[in-house]
């Protein structure tokens, strides 16, 4: 008897949230239609069309590219502080929103409710951060060496940006990036997902009731974003790009960005080794992996893609997992107690299954999971997979799914040198109770990141990014506000 208005209510909830979400494109500080049009973004738990909203076109883009360039010149001189006070007040503002933020994304995107609310944390303290680094902007002043002048050393905003955000974290790509690039003074272009626009959307809005200026933050929703981002990058106005998402596509910005030799920014795709030494802790392992391979429905670019296990331990391990893996709530990501949710779409889920089939037929043996769930929405069984051999395709791709793969090693050096066997590189893990190993691993593993025990790393105060085909530059950390500054060096004559 109670259910129902229960249901209700929350129904109710879903579409007052959907129905305050803007449906237009941002520029110059207004939210206008779209060129082309509208198109729809739909609930993968359920297939079910959330809401429409404006589909830009190329003019569009250059549009919001003429009101950042505009609004370039003032934002950057616009005193430190008060940059940083915008940023801390939309950090305090997505506080007092994190509700709301947090259903939004499990909307769109189909996380847990739980997870999401992790990632409004997380996104948010991309806002704090930069609000503290903004008023630490600094250069040097001195004598040069010879004596024969005084030396400025001083930080400038690099100019406009364009960002290009993935699907996955649909609020923590945006902050990530938004965040350093109004600290450091730029102005900004961006551009969401096709599948996940409307937290950004929710975001943009929030920033504009933080206060800040129309035009430093410009927001364009495409269904063809190669058409509208070839014309921006290639317009001499734009001095940054940034984007998250797969190599291939990551190529191709870089190629067409040298032909104005623009600064770029590239978080690119991952093929994380997870390296259990045989003196692991396995309690820790065990629920070091289920971070490191279901958080986000194994949906991210820092997902543990390969479990590397001493041969003596494998099997415990595994046997400790499949019980674990076989336990997790499969689920639209709103209801109570669900642990996963759907994977993004139908292709997402016929990779998932392809790799797996690939295994199963070189010979991994599966101990659970290995199938999609019928029914409306887009899931698949989270998945154990062990005994997978040396060139199955689970091993060389990046998964993007609730899939552990197993594969084993007999020797430190055998380890080492099948996490390093791919053009990816931009995060670790290793569990093992040798700290002298440990610090071995942070030396011989080609990654720009490395999880030791632990089987998350992200953190706000922390340099984000990879090597190798998995990237160029950081995000986040001190680091993070470099990538929108340039140095300049003025020589004064001595008095």
């Amino acid at each position: 008897m109670t259910s129902a208005p229960s249901a209700a209510s929350a129904a109710e909830r879903e579409r007052t949230l959907l129905d305050a979400v803007p449906t237009g494109l941002l520029i110059g500080g207004e939210w206008t239609a779209g060129a082309d049009g509208t198109f729809p973004v739909s609930d993968p738990a359920t297939g079910d069309v959330l809401v429409r909203i404006a589909d830009a076109s190329a003019a569009d883009g250059i549009r919001a590219l003429d009101a950042a360039v505009a609004a370039q010149e003032e934002w950057a001189a616009t005193p430190p502080r008060r940059r940083s006070d915008i940023l801390r007040r939309a950090f305090d503002l997505l506080q007092e929103r994190k509700e709301d933020f947090a259903l939004l994304m499990t909307l769109e995107m189909g996380k847990p409710l739980a997870e999401a609310r992790g990632e409004v944390a997380y996104g948010g303290e991309f806002l704090r951060w930069f609000s503290e680094e903004a008023v630490r902007i600094s250069g040097r002043y001195g004598l040069n060496p010879e004596g024969t002048g005084r030396m400025i050393v001083s930080q400038r905003p690099v100019g406009p940006c364009y960002f290009i955000t993935p699907w996955n974290f649909p609020l923590a790509m945006a902050t990530r990036k938004i965040a350093p690039a109004l600290a450091a003074g730029c102005t900004v272009v961006v551009k969401p997902a096709e599948l996940t626009p409307l937290t950004t959307l929710l975001f943009a809005q929030l920033l504009i009731d933080a206060g800040l200026p129309a035009g430093v933050l410009n927001v364009v929703t495409t269904t063809h974003s190669g058409t509208l981002s070839e014309p921006i990058i290639a317009d001499p106005r734009l001095r940054k790009l940034s984007f998250t998402g797969s190599t291939p596509v990551g190529q191709k910005l870089i190629a067409q960005s040298a032909q104005g030799v623009l600064r770029v920014s590239m978080e690119l795709g991952g093929n994380a080794p997870f390296v259990v030494f045989d003196d692991a802790d396995l309690d820790q392992a065990v629920e070091g992996a289920m971070l490191a391979k279901f958080r986000n429905i194994g949906q991210a670019c820092t997902a543990a893609n390969r479990f590397i296990v001493h041969e003596d331990v494998a099997e415990q391990f595994a046997a400790r997992l499949t019980d674990k893996v076989a336990a997790l709530s499969v689920g639209r990501g709103t209801d109570d107690g669900v642990q996963i949710g759907p994977l993004i779409d139908d292709r997402a889920v016929a990779k998932a299954d392809e790799l797996v089939t690939d295994a199963v037929q070189r010979g991994a043996r599966v101990r659970t999971g290995a199938h999609a769930i019928d029914g409306a929405g887009t899931f698949y069984a989270p998945t154990v997979i062990d005994r997978v051999a040396a060139g199955s395709d689970i091993l060389r791709e990046e998964i993007f799914g609730p899939v552990l793969a197993i594969a084993t090693f007999a020797d430190e050096d055998e380890a080492v040198r099948l996490a390093n066997d791919t053009e990816y590189g931009l995060v670790s893990y290793v569990f093992t109770r040798d700290l002298a190993r440990g610090h071995r691993m942070i030396d011989r593993l080609e990654t720009g990141m490395m999880g030791l025990n632990v089987g998350v790393v992200s953190n706000a105060a922390a340099p984000f990014g990879g090597v190798k085909q998995s990237g160029i530059g950081r995000e986040g950390g001190a680091e993070g506000i470099h990538e929108f500054l340039e140095t300049k060096y003025t020589l004064l004559p001595v008095d």
